[in-house]
């Protein structure tokens, strides 16, 4: 199993999962699949740069939006893509960060004051996107992204495409500085390493040393997303009353089906792993409690199913309100 090599930096990601599709090379047409073939073949590979990464789809955002007037969404389409290859298969996850962009003005009207709106993003330029958002829509009816974001939280119905065995975690550890990254290191280790001194800051070596952010992800066989959401959603169907629960389920399974039968599902714990304690993400078994409320709805116990519930919301309720921290 292997990935394109991760971009070493001291700048963090934004506190945000993601829910990603990997499609095999096949579920592209001609000319995108030639495209995305080279695309992979130029990042596999001893020699090859360091690949796509969320921390730089998000670099080109941010750049963007600090712009004067901002760029509410990119002029061009991004051609780039998550690359992931298994037992010799090469999967691709498209950005579409133009795609994203759109859907994330959208929300972002239905979130924010309009008076705080028009101060982030003026109104001419969102009536442009908007503009530019039909147009493409009515070229492009089918569309869809490969990828969902949620900041702060990992939403309920995400876990319900994953069992245990699906499970990676991959605590942080300390480095070697890099070229170029040595100053930045530097600066992240005076201020959560007590001024540089121990193993933050090179140790007996001298060298700078900077501690990597643990990873934690889940990935799974499209087949298996798909038949683990339509169980969950006839219990929850068949158990709850119509919501937003039934209804986000539903929404999630609707989406799985756009895409290839033997593409590969990723839920990336992303930017959330700088604000769970590590032995907090060590512990988290989300997935499971999830799977033990379903069973336990299944069977009639919703005693039970609610306590999983709780215990599950209450914690990610406790990430969710980091964000109005100072």
């Amino acid at each position: 199993m292997r990935d394109v090599p991760t971009l070493r930096t001291s700048v963090r990601p934004p506190y945000a999962a993601y829910l990603r599709v990997y499609e095999p090379l096949a579920a592209f047409r001609e000319p995108e699949r030639s495209y995305w073939q080279g695309y992979a073949a130029a990042r596999r590979g001893p020699a090859a740069v360091a690949g796509a990464t969320a921390l730089e789809e998000e670099r080109r955002r941010l750049a963007g939006l600090i712009a004067v007037p901002p760029v509410a969404v990119p002029e061009q389409e991004s051609r780039e893509a998550f690359v992931h290859e298994v037992d010799g298969v090469v999967y691709l996850c498209p950005w579409r960060t133009r795609l994203r962009s759109w859907m994330a003005l959208e929300e972002l009207q239905e979130l924010l004051p309009a008076p705080l709106l028009d101060a982030a993003m003026p109104a001419g330029v969102r009536e442009r996107a908007e503009a530019d958002w039909d147009r493409w829509r009515a070229q492009n009816p089918d569309g869809r992204p490969w990828i969902l974001t949620e900041t702060w939280n990992v939403p309920v119905r995400w876990f319900l495409l994953f069992g245990a065995e699906d499970r990676e975690f991959e605590p942080g550890r300390w480095e070697a500085g890099e070229a170029g990254t040595e100053a930045a290191a530097s600066e992240e280790g005076a201020a959560g390493e007590g001024g540089g001194s121990g193993e933050g800051a090179g140790g007996d070596s001298g060298g700078v040393k900077r501690r990597t952010a643990p990873v934690m992800r889940y990935r799974t066989p499209m087949a298996q997303a798909r038949r683990r959401v339509a169980r969950g959603f006839r219990v929850l169907r068949d158990t709850l009353d119509e919501g937003p629960m039934v209804a986000g389920v539903e929404e999630v399974g609707r989406w799985l089906e756009e895409f290839h039968p033997r593409s590969l599902v990723e839920l990336d714990y992303g930017g959330l792993v700088d604000v769970i304690p590590e032995e907090g993400l060590a512990g988290d078994r989300s997935v499971e409690e999830v799977a033990e409320g379903i069973a336990a709805l299944r069977e009639g116990d919703g005693a039970r199913a609610g306590r999983s519930y709780r215990a599950l919301t209450e914690r990610w309720r406790r990430v969710q309100e980091l964000q109005y921290a100072n």
